[in-house]
C-alpha cells in the first residue's frame, strides 16, 4: 500500500494520509466486520527477476512482527502482532486477520514496514542464530521497489539504480540517484549553485544536509520548497524532572525564520484532540527565579545537553540558545556533541542522556500513535524512558479506539494533560522540511520528513 498525494500548502506535493492507494497490492477487500483484509497482488518481480508471491509477503510480515525493536512496535500499532494473523492463500492472495477494528491497520501498511523481501533469498542466508537473515539484509537488498541499492558507503553516500520493471507505480525518471551526506553547509550551497546537487533536503531550521543528486548534470535556475511536518514536534527530552518548571525561553523556533511553528503558549484547558499540541507554558524570566528558589534546587544545578553531530546544523544553534537562556537562572548546561550513530544508540536505545534534542515523529497522524511511540516505557522514541502507568494504559486503549468513539477524546485530553504536568519532554517547535532544487522537479513531502526519490524528474519534464 501507499498514501496518495495532494498539493502541499507551500508548493509541490505532499502525501495524503486520508487516501490509501495500491502499490504491490492490486486491490483489497475488507470483510463486513472489518476484521479480515484480503489482498490481491500485482504481477511484480524482485531485483533478481523472480516473481513476488503471497508467500514472500507472509514471510516479510512474519519477520516484521518477530524480530523485535522498531519493526515489531510499528506493526503492533496497526494491530499486526503475530505470524498466525497472516496467510498466503495462493500465489496472488494474501490475508490478514485482525483482533481489533482496523483504525490504523491500512495506514500502517502504507509505511516502509513491512517492506517485502525475497523469501527464497532470505532463507538461503538465514542461520540458526539469525533465522531472519538480519546480517545479510543489513548490507544487501532483496526487494522489488522502484530503486535498488547498488552501493552503500556508511556515513558518506548511498547509490540507487532504477528497477526498470517496477510494478508499484510509474517508473522513475532518473536511472540513478546518489544520496550523499554533506555536513558542511558551505559545500551544500556550492553544489546546489553549480547544479551538482538536485534536491538537498534540510533540517528544521538551517541549511541542507542530505543531498540527492541525479545524473546527468545540468545547471538551470534553483528554487525552494518547504513543508511543515504534520505529526513531528522538535522537543527536548530529559531523563530527570527539572527542579523548576521550565519554559521555552530559548526555543529555537523564536529564531527559525518562519520555518518552525512554536509549540508553547496554549491555555491550560484542553478541549480537543489536536496534534501536535502547544504546551501551556510561556516565557517569564522575571518570575522564574522565584520558582527555582522554591524548588529542590534553589541555587540552580548543572546538567549536560547532548546533540547529534549529524544534526548539528540545527541542533547546535538551538542548544546554544537553550544554554544561554537557562544560564540566566543559574542552571549550568554543558553541551555534548555525539556522532550520529552513537547518538542514536545513546539517546534512543540506551536512553542514558540526561537532556538532549530530538525530532522523532509519528508516521501515522493520530495523537494516540505519537503517545504510543514517545510516552510508553521502553519504546524507541521515548528517549527519556518516561513511565506513567495511567499514560501507558490510556495509550494502549486509544491506539485501536475509533476516533469518533465518545471515550476517545476525553482519554486523549487526559493523556495530554498528564504529559504537560510531568513534562518528560519540552515541545519546542513544529519543524518543516526545507529544500532548494536546482534543475529538478518532483518535490513530494512524506511522513518520514524526507523526499520520495521515486518522484524526481528533470525540471520541465
Amino acid at each position: 500500500m501507499t498514501f496518495g498525494t495532494k498539493d502541499a500548502p507551500r508548493g509541490g506535493l505532499s502525501y495524503d494520509y486520508a487516501s490509501i492507494q495500491p502499490e504491490l497490492a492490486e486491490s483489497w477487500e475488507i470483510s463486513e466486520d472489518g476484521m479480515t483484509l484480503t489482498f490481491t497482488l500485482k504481477d511484480a518481480t524482485f531485483q533478481d527477476g523472480s516473481p513476488v508471491t503471497a508467500e514472500d509477503v507472509k514471510r516479510s510480515f512474519d519477520r516484521a512482527v518477530s524480530v523485535g525493536g522498531f519493526p515489531t512496535v510499528q506493526m503492533k500499532a496497526g494491530g499486526l502482532e503475530r505470524p498466525d494473523q497472516f496467510e498466503a492463500v495462493d500465489a496472488k492472495t494474501f490475508v490478514v486477520r485482525l483482533d481489533r477494528p482496523p483504525k490504523l491497520s491500512l495506514p500502517d501498511l502504507a509505511v516502509p514496514l513491512p517492506f517485502i523481501i525475497n523469501a527464497t533469498l532470505a532463507k538461503e542466508h538465514a542461520t540458526a542464530d539469525d533465522p531472519w537473515a538480519m546480517e545479510y539484509l543489513h548490507k544487501n537488498t532483496m526487494g522489488s521497489d522502484a530503486f535498488k541499492v547498488t552501493r552503500w558507503d556508511p556515513g558518506q553516500q548511498v547509490v540507487c539504480e532504477r528497477n526498470e520493471v517496477w510494478a508499484g507505480g510509474p517508473v522513475p525518471s532518473y536511472a540513478r540517484v546518489i544520496m550523499r551526506e554533506l555536513p558542511s553547509s558551505t559545500t551544500q550551497r556550492a553544489m546546489v549553485e553549480r547544479g551538482a546537487c538536485r534536491w538537498p533536503s534540510t533540517s528544521p531550521t538551517r541549511a541542507p544536509r542530505n543531498c540527492p543528486r541525479s545524473s546527468p548534470s545540468t545547471r538551470p535556475r534553483s528554487r525552494t520548497a518547504s513543508t511543515r511536518s504534520a505529526s513531528t514536534p522538535v522537543s527536548s527530552p530529559s531523563r530527570t524532572r527539572m527542579c523548576a518548571r521550565p519554559s521555552p525561553a530559548s526555543c529555537p523556533a523564536r529564531r527559525s525564520y518562519g520555518r518552525g511553528a512554536p509549540l508553547w503558549g496554549a491555555t491550560e484547558s484542553i478541549s480537543d484532540t489536536a496534534w501536535p499540541r502547544k504546551s501551556p507554558y510561556a516565557t517569564d524570566l522575571e518570575a522564574e527565579p522565584a520558582l527555582l528558589a522554591a524548588s529542590a534546587c534553589p541555587e540552580g544545578f548543572e546538567t549536560t545537553l547532548s546533540i547529534s553531530t549529524d544534526l548539528a546544523s540545527w541542533m547546535e544553534p538551538a542548544a546554544l540558545l537553550i544554554q544561554e537562556a537557562v544560564g540566566k537562572l543559574g542552571i549550568t548546561v554543558e553541551l555534548e556533541k555525539i556522532p550520529g550513530a552513537n547518538w542514536r544508540t545513546a539517546a534512543l536505545v540506551e536512553k542514558r542522556l540526561p537532556m538532549h534534542l530530538e525530532t522523532s515523529g509519528g508516521w501515522l497522524n493520530t495523537p494516540d500513535h505519537y503517545f504510543f511511540w514517545a510516552y510508553e516505557k521502553d519504546h524507541l522514541f521515548n528517549s527519556s524512558n518516561y513511565f506513567n502507568e495511567e499514560v501507558g494504559r490510556l495509550s494502549d486503549e486509544t491506539l485501536h479506539m475509533a476516533m469518533d468513539d465518545p471515550e476517545y477524546a476525553p482519554k486523549i485530553q487526559r493523556m495530554s494533560g498528564i504529559a504537560f504536568e510531568d513534562l518528560p519532554r519540552i515541545p519546542l517547535c513544529q519543524p518543516t522540511l526545507n529544500v532548494a532544487a536546482n534543475g529538478a522537479a518532483g518535490y513530494e513531502f512524506w511522513f518520514h520528513r524526507q523526499l520520495d526519490i521515486r518522484c524526481f524528474a528533470p525540471a520541465g519534464a
